[in-house]
Parts: structure tokens; sequence; C-alpha cells
């Protein structure tokens, strides 16, 4: 299965950290997991301005990026940013399973979009580029398609969109559950992160599902001179 970003002519500081793992146990119910995530909601509480958190470098270059696609943040603001608003409007972030919690830890400590896919469930490659309009896409939250529009940065495979809006929305297809065994965690970065901050960060996801959720672990750093990369291979009998 190859893994493609396809937006660096417009986005050439972008990096993309993966991590993929197979034969992972998925089930909810570690103390000490939930605990992290409480942690990470607390740090935001007290590091981000409730009135002002828009602001923070980390959260605005996503403003920017999306706004240079086309899209507004206002009305489709990045991952990241609708979490951490969760966060600072009192509500709690519920543990839902070890590579959701793990992925929502990640985005919530570091201040970056962070999401993964159910593999198993995945078609042909996994693209990261631009929406020709019209794609299929169907949100968790709704039952009829919402086909992202011409522009858009989706992340995609050979037969749906995944995401769309780059981060801001997961599609329903390949969602994470407790049944998952094979998954692919992303971990985006703009500036002011660095390529190494990304890296380390990304690396230390790949610990986290490990160590929650055992299996094989690979991760990858995609950027502008490697916008490719063999992320599993096929068991050959």
């Amino acid at each position: 299965m190859l893994y493609k970003v396809e937006v660096f002519d417009r986005f050439e500081n972008y990096y993309r950290g993966v991590v993929v793992a197979r034969g992972i146990r998925n089930r909810a119910g570690d103390e000490r997991l939930r605990k992290l995530l409480e942690e990470a909601v607390l740090l935001v509480r007290q590091r981000l301005d409730p009135e002002g958190y828009r602001e923070e470098p980390r959260i605005r270059a996503w403003r920017e990026a999306y706004r240079a696609f086309g899209v507004n943040p206002n009305k489709f603001p990045p991952s990241v940013e609708a979490l951490v608003r969760q966060v600072l409007k009192g509500r709690d972030i519920r543990s839902v399973n070890p590579v959701v919690d793990i992925f929502n830890y990640i985005s919530l400590k570091y201040l970056l979009p962070s999401g993964a896919d159910d593999l198993k469930k995945v078609k042909g490659d996994l693209r990261l580029t631009y929406a020709r309009g019209g794609e299929i896409f169907v949100p968790f939250d709704r039952d009829e398609v919402d086909p992202p529009k011409p522009g858009e940065v989706i992340y995609r495979d050979d037969e749906k969109v995944l995401c769309r809006c780059w981060n801001w929305r997961q599609g329903v297809h390949t969602k994470i559950e407790e049944t998952t065994e094979e998954v692919a965690i992303n971990v985006d970065g703009l500036p002011p992160l660095s390529p190494d901050e990304v890296w380390s960060i990304t690396e230390e996801t790949g610990r986290l599902v490990k160590e929650f959720c055992g299996g094989e672990v690979l991760c990858f750093l995609l950027y502008k001179e490697r916008p490719e990369v063999e992320i599993l291979r096929e068991d050959k009998p």
C-alpha cells in the first residue's frame, strides 16, 4: 500500500508523520491511558486563553492553511481547533478506545491535528491530495453523501474520501473501533513546528501504540523531498 502526499506544491513546509500498526488490540479500559488524556485536557486549560486560543501559533497556522485552499476555518475548523474548543468550554474528552485516545492525547498535548483510519477498510492506496469535486464522502454524524468542493485538500483512498478539508472531519468508512487490528495514525505538522519536532511526536505516538495496543509498529515522515512511501506490503503465501 502506497501513501502519497500531493500538496507540497502549495504547502512546501508541511510534514506528515504516519504511524502504521498491525496486529493491535484496541480494547478500551486502560486506566493509565485515560489518565494521560485527562492530563492533556488540564494542560490545554492551563495553557490557552478561551477567548484567544485561535491566535496560538500552532492553531493559527492551520487556519491560514485552510484559507489558502479556499476554506473558511470559522465554518470548517481544523480538527485541533475543534478539539481545543471543546476542552476550553469545559467539556471532557471521553475515552473511546486506545487508538482514538492516543491521537486525541497527542493532538491536545502538542496542539496539532491527529487522526486515524482502519487500514482493513481502505481500498487501494492512500493520498492527501486536492479534490476534483463530487468524490464520495459520508461523515460520522450523517448518512447522506457530502462531497468535497473542487480544490479542497482531502485524504482519500482509491474509492472514497476518508477526511475532508485536510483534517476537518473524518468519514464513517474507516472508523476506528474496538475490533480494529490495522491502523494508520496521521500526525500533521506546519511551522512553527520543525521537522524534527514532528518526527519526535510521531515516534512518541508509535511508542504509545506499542505500549497500549501491542502489534507491529512502524513510523514514517513524509515531506517535500519524500512525498511517497510504501507503508504496507501484502503478506505473501
